[in-house]
Order: C-alpha cells, then structure tokens, then sequence
C-alpha cells in the first residue's frame, strides 16, 4: 500500500503523485456506493498493480472540500481579478471569499494586468479589508517575486472570471508549463475559458497549485445553509462588530442599532464589501431546513 495525492482527475482515472511517480488509478467501487468521490488534492492509499497503474483504496482526512470545482485540502485560494479587459466585478470575488472563508481556507487577492491598470479601486477594498492584496503582471512579471513566497509550501487554488489570466500567471511563474492561454474577445469584454478540468502542478519553488474552470463554476451547491447560516462571518471585517449589536438576532441589513451598520457609516467597513453581503443575504434567503435536508 502506498500513499499520494490526486494530481488530476478525468474521464474516471485519477492520476495520482506517490513522490516517485505518477500512477495512473481507478477507484475501488465502494466509494461510489459510499457517495464519496476522489477529488483533486485528496491524500489517498492506492494499491500499486505494477505499469503505472493502480487502484485508490482510502481517501484520507480532508482539510476542507468544495463541490465546484471538486478539489480538496485547499490551503489558500488565490483570486484572480483584474481592472483591465475583463473588468472583474468586486461581488464575483467577495462571492468565492465568502464561500473560501466558510471553508477555512486563506484568502489573496491578485490583481493582475496592472502594467494596465493599477486597479486602485480594488486595491484599496480588499487591502482595507484585511485581505492579502498584490498587483502584478503576467505580461510584464511585474509583482511575481512577491507572489511567489505566498505559495510555496502550500496548496493554492488559482480562480477567476475567465480571461483575467490564470494560465498566463502559471506560464509567468513557471514557463515550462505552457499552458494554453485564452485570448480575450474584445467585443464581449471577457475571456474563452481554457481551463476544461481540474489539474494540480508542482511549481519549482515547492508551491502546488490548482488551475481551476472561473468564477461560473462556483456554482449554487457551496451557497448552502451552512453558508447562510454562517455568512456575516464570512466577512472578515464584520467580525470584530459582531455579537455587540442591539438585537441578538441582528441581521446587518438595515437594523437601528446594528454594530456592523455603525461601522460602515464609519467608514471602518467597505460600501463595496457591505453591498455584496446584502446580494448574498438576499440570495440565500429563499433556502429553508428543509431544502438542505432533501440535497443530503
């Protein structure tokens, strides 16, 4: 029995790293009659059947997990965003935060293109929202060295509306990847996606590192009731007003007395960030007990 961690997962074969090689593997069948699937980032226990093949026997303990895209053991998601073509909207990131935060999983924001535009609005949100900010260029390697000590050691999952440049900072980062990078239609304002599936590559200075499909693939199953239950939280910058509102049950929309409100007004809290909590709100709201239960 050997142990590893899912580099790849396609068309029902997972490709796993064992540290001497790649052993090319299928999964026992228990774990479809468990409802449980190997996922990209899994440390697992394959049995070696010789050729490069094997078979996964055992999912070891995972960190955190999340459904789309299906990767595991995330230490920290590195969103990608940008304030040149495509312009990225704050609420798609503080959308992918909110669920990163639920999942015990760091956060960075990475404005890339600056050499562009130094997208100093968003600079100046997230920074101020306690969240570690970089602006580089892929094109240029402008912001690279600061963003390479960020990674190493960890598993960091690249995310980001399509066409920001996810594949273009690993090429940066790495060159001998050559990954396929996405040209950007200039009458949509946005990118084709070129990221198909899920893949993890080692970096030379000890990073791993996940090229995930974009934002679109944050999909409704990581917007859950754990997530409504849990979703002021999620805002890092709430946190330090929570619990010292007038009402218990307060619900940091519009109430007289509201602690985060106070902050807000204060200018301690972002418009923008505050702004992206309510579309949340709103859009968990309609989710009951119930709804939960029957997705289980």
């Amino acid at each position: 029995m050997m142990t590893g961690r899912i580099q790849k997962a396609l068309s029902g074969f997972y490709y796993v790293d064992t540290g001497a090689e790649i052993v090319t593997c299928r999964a026992r069948g228990k774990f479809r009659k468990e409802g449980l699937s190997p996922l990209v980032g899994d440390r697992v226990e394959l049995r070696e059947l010789g050729n490069g093949e094997g078979f996964i026997e055992r999912i070891l303990p995972r960190k955190n997990e999340f459904a789309r895209p299906a990767v595991a053991n995330i230490d920290q998601l590195v969103i990608i965003a940008s304030a040149a073509i495509p312009k990225t909207d704050p609420f798609l990131i503080d959308r992918v935060a909110a669920i990163a935060e639920l999942k015990g999983c760091d956060v960075t924001v990475l404005l890339n293109k600056c050499d562009l535009d130094p997208a100093e609005e968003l600079y100046g949100i997230y920074s101020a929202a306690g969240f570690q900010t970089l602006r580089i260029s892929a094109e240029t390697g402008e912001g690279l060295d600061k963003l390479t000590p960020l990674i190493t050691g960890k598993l960091s999952a690249f995310t980001g509306n399509s066409g920001v440049g996810k594949s273009s900072i690993l090429n940066a980062l790495e060159p001998d990847f050559q990954l396929k990078t996405g040209e950007i239609s200039t009458a949509l304002g946005r990118g084709r996606h070129t990221t198909r599936h899920v893949e993890l590559f080692r970096l030379s200075c000890g990073a791993e590192v996940v090229d995930s499909p974009g934002f679109s693939s944050f999909e409704t199953e990581e917007l859950n009731m754990e997530l409504k239950q849990h979703l002021p939280e999620t805002f890092r910058e709430f946190r330090p007003y929570l619990g010292k509102c007038r009402f218990l049950d307060c619900s940091h929309t519009r109430e007289q007395g509201c602690a985060v409100l106070d902050a807000l007004k204060a200018g301690n809290i972002q418009a923008s960030r505050h702004r992206s909590y309510l579309r949340l709100y709103e859009e968990l709201k309609p989710l009951r007990d119930w709804q939960e239960k029957r997705r289980k």
